[in-house]
This record gives C-alpha cells, sequence and structure tokens, in this order.
C-alpha cells in the first residue's frame, strides 16, 4: 500500500488507486471554476453597475429644474396651490420610476419587459400588504389634493392640532403650530378625522362675555357695547356688532357682544386685546359697574323671626 494505491505483487503489476483523491481534485476544481464566473461576471458588471449608478444621480440631480420647470408652467395653467403640488409629486414620482426602471434594465440585461412586468405582479402583492399604511396615506393625501377641503396657509384644527398648514405631501400633512412646533400628521388621519378650517371665510366671529350689575339700564348697556367698538382696530363693520343679553347671573346680568374681525389666530386674538380695553373704558365712563362674584348672607334672630315655629304648628295641625 503506498500513496493511496495498491500494488500487486504478480505480474504484470498492476496499480489499483482508491477514487478519492480524484473525488477531491474534482472539487477542487468546481470551486475554482465558480469563483472565476463569479469574478468574471462581476468584472463585466461593474460597467452596468457604475451606468446605473449614474442613471440615479442624474434622476436625482435632475429630477430638482424639471420640478421647478414643472411648477412655473403649472402656475400659468392651474389655478389651485394644492393641485399644482400634487402634478408637481407625481412627476417627481414617473421620473424616479423610470430612472429605477433604466438602472435595472442596466444591471440585468437579460430581464425582458414580461419579466419585468411579471416581477412588478409578483412583488406587488407583497409590498402591498407590507407597505399598506403608506399607500393608504398617499392614496389620501391625492385626494385631499384633489377635493382641497383646505389649502396651504390655512389655519386648521384636526385630531386635537392646530396651526397653519405648511404643506400637503403625498404621504402626510404638515402644520405649523400657533407655539411654533411642527406637526407632520399621516394623510390618512386628516381624510378621516373631522377638520376645522378657521381660515375658509374671509371673517371670522368672536363671542364675548360681559356681566353688568343688576342696578344698570339694559337698552342703554346694550346701545353704549355696540358703539364703543365701532371704532376698535380690527372689529369689522360688516356683519355688524351684537350685543345679547343671555341670562341672569348670580352676581350679573350676563351679556354676550358678538364682533367680527379677519380669521388669523393672530389677528383675533390681537382684536380681542381691543375690545376688552374699549368695553371697559366704555364702562367706566358711563358708570356702568361690572360686578365681582357675590354672594349675600342675611342672618336672623330666631328669637324675634319664630316662623319655624309657625311652620311647625301648621304641620301638627294637618296631622290632627
Amino acid at each position: 500500500m503506498r500513496g493511496g494505491c495498491l500494488l500487486s505483487m504478480s505480474s504484470p503489476v498492476i496499480v489499483l488507486c482508491s477514487n478519492r483523491d480524484n473525488s477531491v481534485s474534482d472539487l477542487i476544481q468546481t470551486i475554482q471554476a465558480s469563483l472565476l464566473a463569479l469574478v468574471g461576471r462581476g468584472v463585466q458588471i461593474i460597467p452596468a453597475f457604475i451606468a446605473a449608478i449614474a442613471v440615479l444621480l442624474a434622476t436625482r440631480y435632475g429630477a430638482i429644474p424639471v420640478k421647478r420647470i414643472t411648477g412655473a408652467t403649472l402656475e400659468k395653467l392651474v389655478g389651485s396651490p394644492s393641485l399644482r403640488a400634487l402634478f408637481i409629486q407625481l412627476v417627481s414620482v414617473a421620473l424616479w420610476g423610470t430612472g429605477i426602471l433604466i438602472a435595472c434594465i442596466l444591471i440585468f440585461p437579460d430581464l425582458g419587459l414580461g419579466d419585468l412586468i411579471a416581477l412588478l405582479g409578483l412583488g406587488s402583492v407583497a409590498i402591498g400588504f407590507a407597505f399598506q399604511d403608506i399607500f393608504k396615506n398617499f392614496l389620501a393625501g391625492v385626494l385631499l389634493l384633489l377635493n382641497e377641503p383646505f389649502r396651504l396657509n390655512d389655519q386648521i384644527i384636526v385630531a386635537d392640532f392646530e396651526g397653519t398648514v405648511e404643506a400637503i405631501n403625498v404621504r402626510s400633512t404638515e402644520i405649523r403650530t400657533y407655539q411654533g412646533e411642527r406637526v407632520v400628521i399621516p394623510n390618512a388621519i386628516v381624510f378621516t378625522s373631522a377638520v376645522q378650517v378657521l381660515t375658509d371665510r374671509p371673517s371670522r366671529r368672536t363671542d364675548l362675555a360681559i356681566g353688568l350689575d343688576y342696578n344698570t339700564p339694559l337698552p342703554r348697556a346694550r346701545q353704549l357695547l355696540q358703539t364703543a367698538l365701532a371704532d376698535v382696530e380690527g372689529v369689522l363693520h360688516h356683519p355688524p356688532v351684537e350685543v345679547d343679553l343671555v341670562g341672569f347671573g348670580d352676581s350679573s346680568i350676563d351679556l354676550v357682544v358678538r364682533y367680527w374681525s379677519l380669521p388669523q389666530a393672530v389677528h383675533m386674538r390681537q382684536t380681542r386685546s381691543q375690545v376688552v380695553m374699549a368695553l371697559k373704558s366704555a364702562c367706566d365712563a358711563a358708570d356702568l359697574n361690572i360686578p365681582y362674584p357675590i354672594r349675600s348672607v342675611y342672618f336672623f334672630d330666631q328669637q324675634t323671626f319664630n316662623d319655624h315655629r309657625a311652620s311647625s304648628s301648621n304641620l301638627s295641625n294637618s296631622a290632627h
């Protein structure tokens, strides 16, 4: 036995070798051939890979002027800012889809159009389940941009947030609160929630409560409060100011002053301050009292006022 071969002593000499050495040699040759094929394939694909990266970079930087030109063109053709934003975003999505498709064709040249369609058909099901929230927000964003329940720079209240609409994207709506905070709300929430548009009309009404003393002559007070707001900065003349008597309070006659101003929050806040000062000055000048909450407590001498005894007597007589 020598070197894995069996030597026979009979003549002629016959050498019997085991098959294990041949198997190992074949395996090594197969691995070497596979590695060489992979390396060769990698070398061949490097130019295509570089070209695909170049296409994606061109798409990335080429989309900027295309979106700019599209926006300038749409400004002349489409009056709605929301629709212009929708078209610009659709153009961006189409550019990126085209760039990615060209990059895939460059990297996989053997992949035909039918294969791409089949791949998209199979992948759309998996992608639909994996990214259903993203697609839901996308469709909601498209519907919001088409229906336009609110527009850019409108002030809205949605999902416990109040602020100015800064952007309506295909995935989310961005608002800026009055405290300067940026809130990003998914479009699916905006689309399915009640939205209060505060700036939908050119004016908004404010109802300001005020109480006057019970000794106040009400017709005179009502006329005085209406006149006091005639020259207040920020109060609109149309619709006119209204003063309503709404009830009897614990310590005052309750009135509500209703006036109109510009709908933006900053204008309403500033106008409200001016109205409060004007009403207070008018009441002071006319000697009308704005009372504090008052509770009157009466003390009775039970020896002098014995009405409780009379009540007890009445009860006993009715019992007999």
